[in-house]
């Protein structure tokens, strides 16, 4: 009988990703019978590939963190090229977000919030209870100090919470979750970037379409030309898928 709470971890350059075959398996993964796992969930897209082989510090912050998983469709053509009979599919972030934050509603798991400004916190923590009933124990929008931080890791720890989610952006968010996890183990600590900020309508996700296409990147091009500096910097990415450097 096929344990639905397992997964495959696959190599690319170096770093272990978790194979998910869809959303649902990565849910029965992280909350294997009806626990949430403990430790750090990392998304990893072509982006992140490159800022790792170029920052020695980020590399160690993601090489330590438990779950890494493919959240770029670049990485998710990566593997499955390296690796012809994976079953591995995207699992985005922000789609993950909220995936888990239902079942934690469901399963009154205590949350606790971090990062943001202090409207869109606000407003994320306002909807997750009215959508999901989520049990939020305590949140801290990303406005503080270097010097206010071990209180906020006190304030995580004493509040029991068992999932922790990060929106500060990488690195940022990949170092307090390691400084946090130093004071308090007991949860999941989850990086989600801009993710509060699409929940809660101020930031416009590309369309469904879109994201099914593997072109989410491209909308946020043509809605964002700023970003064709970023965007450049991945034709190194496509060097390694291509000449099978990965």
């Amino acid at each position: 009988m096929t344990d639905k709470t397992a997964a495959p971890l696959y190599d690319l350059r170096g770093l272990k990703l978790i194979g998910w075959r869809d959303m649902q398996h990565a849910l029965d993964y992280l909350y294997a019978n009806g626990e949430i796992k403990q430790g750090t969930l990392i998304a990893i897209n072509a982006e992140k590939m490159l800022t790792l082989e170029d920052d020695a510090r980020v590399r160690a912050l993601i090489e330590a963190a438990e779950f890494k998983y493919a959240d770029g469709i670049s990485v998710v053509r990566s593997l499955r090229k390296k690796f012809p009979r994976a079953q591995v599919s995207r699992v985005a972030g922000a789609d993950l977000w909220e995936k888990l934050m239902a079942r934690a509603g469901e399963n009154a798991t205590p949350v606790f919030l971090v990062g943001g400004k202090p409207d869109v916190l606000a407003q994320t923590e306002q909807q997750l209870r009215a959508q999901w009933r989520v049990n939020i124990v305590g949140s801290q929008d990303g406005y503080f100090n270097p010097g206010q931080q071990q209180a906020l890791f006190e304030r995580i720890r004493d509040s029991g919470a068992k999932i922790v989610t990060v929106a500060m952006g990488s690195p940022k968010q990949e170092l307090l979750m390691r400084d946090c996890r130093a004071v308090y183990p007991d949860a999941l600590y989850m990086g989600v970037g801009g993710t509060y900020d699409v929940f809660t309508g101020h930031v416009k996700r590309a369309p469904k379409l879109w994201q099914h296409l593997g072109m989410e990147w491209l909308y946020r091009l043509l809605s964002q030309p700023s970003r064709l500096k970023r965007q450049l910097r991945l034709l190194r990415y496509l060097r390694w898928h291509y000449s099978g450097k990965l």
